[in-house]
């Protein structure tokens, strides 16, 4: 008897240190499971109200079971309390208030019960398996892993890579690129996320970065950080375009990335299925960077739009296609790189537009400033495009221009400020027509014109205004290239105010300023409530 019970004692160790190993998990965690198993079978043997706890001794396998009992006067609950007589005999000199223990005899597990114990050490075990493969993959977001094709399920690619499994979905596929089960594929680890099904893994080899982690493994000196990647746009399968630097001038960045015959970026084009890699020196001077972003085709000019961060190209009437690409791709590429929307025009577009620009501004101060033609053109060819800039510039600035004096331009400053007025006073009388509240007029960097748009919007109200959100305020539009292609996505109108150029901090100083009345509507109500009390 002694034998077998020595024989189960070392294979319960045997069973411990062996789960541990194959599922790379400390043993401790593993006894841990055990003794909360046997706990657990304890209970349904003896009884579950009991407070029954086991040891399971890591090195010898000994098993102590015991049940913890409260000594008390008068006993209430006779599974976990015991009176000071019967303590006596558990454990001399014991008094009120201790804890004391009352060894039990082992118990032999029946079939249901040790299934059940199975059960539980299956899942502590899984429980610690998953955190240790949550642990070990949540720093590494970024990395590039090598892994093993398992399945394929309703297209999305399970990878084993190794101590767990890792998911490449659908959209974060290259496009067209079949993969069997048992392929090796190389992929960027986008994602760690903790799960009640366990840690999941996501995996892309469409992203920007899983090129960029490409090029540093076959380009030295981009992972010594002696070239630096700046920017990155993608269209997988397709085309990419990469923005780099040197930072030691002897190195030409370009030459470094492309390798000699160009194999260094020929290594890269084959892991991503042959997708076509323009590489193009980054540049601070954004017109430069654009100019190189559109390549292969020339560049006429380039107009930087700061405030709308929007930039103007235009091209020769030959290069209009070439500069556009298939189906937008060329300019798309170019907008994401830069990070700024792109209009391409051609030279013909481009003076039509500025034609166009100049009439209307020019029939602008006409009326409103009620001066004859000549005046105007004369102010829109120094620059003035609008009533603000005229009304608020300094005097010698328009006295200036070649034929004004300061009388003139006093007289101009007075009539655009009287011109302000009357568009204000319009804008006023339209929102209150609109019903906009005249408490919205108070908060900070709102105008008339703004009221008025707000207004047509269905914000009439300080509710309605501090329900918004910063962005659903002030977001600036996003676009897509004025040449858009045909599939491309609408144009996002972005926030109420987009049009204003208001940013975040300013959207976020208006809802909060909007939202004030509500917190002194509570101070109200928490004195009143106080008040109330008071009284009682």
């Amino acid at each position: 008897m002694a034998t077998a019970v020595t024989a189960n004692r070392a294979e319960l160790i045997a069973i411990a240190d062996s789960v541990a190993k194959e599922k790379l998990i400390d043993k401790a965690i593993v006894i841990e499971a055990m003794e909360d198993a046997i706990q657990r079978a304890a209970r349904a043997r003896y009884g579950a109200e009991n407070d029954i706890r086991a040891k399971l001794d890591a090195n010898t396998g000994d098993l102590r079971l015991w049940r913890v009992v409260e000594v008390v006067e008068a006993v209430e609950d006779y599974f976990k309390q015991v009176n000071l007589k019967e303590a006596e005999k558990l454990q001399p000199g014991a008094s009120v208030g201790d804890f004391i223990v009352d060894p039990l005899p082992p118990i032999e597990f029946g079939r249901i019960a040790a299934q059940a114990a199975k059960q539980v050490i299956f899942q502590k075990v899984r429980d610690a398996e998953r955190e240790r493969q949550y642990e070990e993959f949540k720093d590494r977001a970024g990395e590039i892993i090598t892994g093993v094709v398992k399945r394929v399920e309703f297209g999305h690619v399970v990878v084993d890579l190794g101590r767990a499994e890792g998911v490449i979905r659908r959209d974060a596929q290259i496009p067209r690129e079949v993969v069997r089960v048992g392929d090796r594929v190389r992929s960027l680890i986008l994602n760690v996320r903790r799960e009640n099904r366990g840690p999941q893994i996501f995996l892309s080899r469409a992203h920007p970065d899983f090129m960029k982690k490409l090029f540093a493994q076959e380009v030295p000196e981009i992972y010594d950080g002696i070239i630096e990647i700046k920017a990155a746009a993608r269209d997988p399968g397709s085309r990419a375009k990469i923005g780099v630097i040197s930072h030691d001038s002897s190195i030409d960045p370009v030459g470094a990335c492309v390798g000699m015959k160009g194999s260094r970026v020929q290594a890269v084009v084959q892991e991503m299925q042959g997708e076509k890699i323009d590489i193009i020196p980054w540049s601070e001077d954004t017109a430069t960077f654009v100019v190189n972003a559109l390549q292969p085709a020339t560049v006429a000019r380039v107009v930087i739009d700061e405030e709308e961060s929007r930039i103007e190209v235009v091209v020769p009437d030959d290069q209009l296609s070439l500069a556009i690409g298939r189906r937008g791709q060329n300019v798309r590429l170019a907008s994401q790189l830069t990070g700024s929307a792109i209009d391409i025009l051609t030279e013909a577009d481009a003076s039509e537009k500025r034609q166009r620009e100049f009439t209307e501004r020019s029939e602008m101060f006409q009326n409103e400033l009620d001066v004859d033609e000549t005046l105007a053109q004369l102010l829109v060819a120094e620059g003035f495009g609008a009533l603000e800039e005229v009304a608020y510039v300094e005097v010698d600035e328009i006295a200036s221009i070649e034929g004004f004096d300061d009388e003139l331009a006093a007289e101009l400053q007075s009539r655009a400020t009287e011109a302000l007025e009357r568009r204000e006073e319009a804008n006023r009388a339209e929102r209150r027509a609109l019903g906009v509240e005249d408490a919205l007029a108070a908060m900070p960097y709102i105008t008339e014109a703004m009221l008025v748009t707000l207004g047509k919007a269905g914000i009439l109200t300080l509710d309605d205004l501090a329900d918004l959100a910063t962005d659903e305020l002030v977001q600036k539009k996003r676009v897509e290239p004025r040449r858009r292609a045909e599939n491309s996505r609408p144009e996002d109108k972005g926030g109420v105010l987009a049009e204003y150029g208001l940013s975040e901090e300013q959207g976020n100083e208006i809802i909060m300023a909007a939202r004030a009345h509500w917190f002194e509507d509570e101070a109200g109500d928490s004195g009143e409530d106080a008040a109330a009390d008071d009284s009682q």
